[in-house]
């Protein structure tokens, strides 16, 4: 739910649960004026990834109003006067994709950084702090607040993003392909049972890239902790090769050694 605009900031804070809501504000010391200095806002930006029908992904909101009515942009919203960053990502991931606040949370969700120019906004001054999310393929999205429509967009067909964002994805991108080079993290992308095709199709799909199938599967399962072999049996595929053995994520979090993306090799 994107709500960039301070009367929907207003209608999103009312009724919200958000920890220590209640708590008593900090003291502001004696002889300080927080009126000396021009104030900003401060919203969270969600580069939202997923992997459909064997291509990226990428969730995108139509806004509603102005600036930028009509265009297409990331979901994102303000950052509550009671919320750190974190939990405003956490709170735009789970309404944008519909799921509840406790599946949103056992998602991957991480800072990617902070965009501060001040003209990026032309209502005010604002900072926003991205974030990158990896999710498996999630239902339809729904649109709320000040965005008309939310959509799962393939990434290659993208277009021009409202505000910064175009930059923004970009970072994020470039992010989550490096990080699953020597990270556990294409598993994010999968189901919590999935077949090694699976999540060679997740490297191919972010890299851009055709993978060695025997020398992934090699690489997969020598690596220590990356994944593990789930008791019961094979789960047929559509080829016809036979079933394939089930995996879940293993307790790895880092590749030793790293998986590189190979070069010169497109899919």
């Amino acid at each position: 739910m994107n709500t960039r605009g301070p009367h929907a900031r207003g209608r999103r804070a009312q009724g919200l649960r958000v920890r220590d809501q209640h708590a008593p504000a900090p003291r502001v010391p004696e002889g300080y004026d927080p009126f000396a200095f021009e104030p900003f806002a401060v919203t969270v930006d969600l580069a939202v990834f997923t992997v459909r029908e064997s291509r990226l992904h990428v969730l995108l909101v139509q806004r509603g109003e102005e600036p930028y009515l009509g265009a297409w942009a990331l979901p994102g919203g303000f950052v509550l006067p009671r919320e750190s960053a974190g939990q405003a990502a956490r709170r735009e991931l789970a309404e944008e994709t519909g799921l509840s606040e406790e599946t949103a949370g056992a998602l991957h969700l991480e800072q990617v950084r902070t965009y501060s120019d001040p003209d990026r906004d032309p209502r005010m001054r604002v900072v926003s702090v991205a974030y990158a999310a990896l999710v498996p393929d999630l239902p339809e999205p729904r649109g709320g607040g000040d965005a008309a429509h939310a959509r799962w967009t393939e990434f290659g067909a993208l277009g021009r993003l409202a505000f910064d964002h175009d930059h923004i994805l970009a970072d994020a991108y470039d992010r989550v392909g490096s990080k699953i080079e020597y990270t556990c993290l294409a598993t994010a992308f999968c189901p919590p049972e999935f077949t090694l095709g699976e999540l060679r199709q997740v490297y191919e799909t972010v890299w851009g890239v055709e993978l060695d199938r025997p020398n992934f599967r090699r690489k997969v399962l020598t690596t220590p902790g990356f994944v593990q072999a789930l008791e019961g049996p094979p789960r047929r595929t559509g080829g016809r090769g036979k079933p394939a053995t089930l995996y879940r994520a293993g307790a790895a979090t880092t590749l030793h050694p790293p998986l590189l993306r190979p070069e010169g090799r497109t899919a």
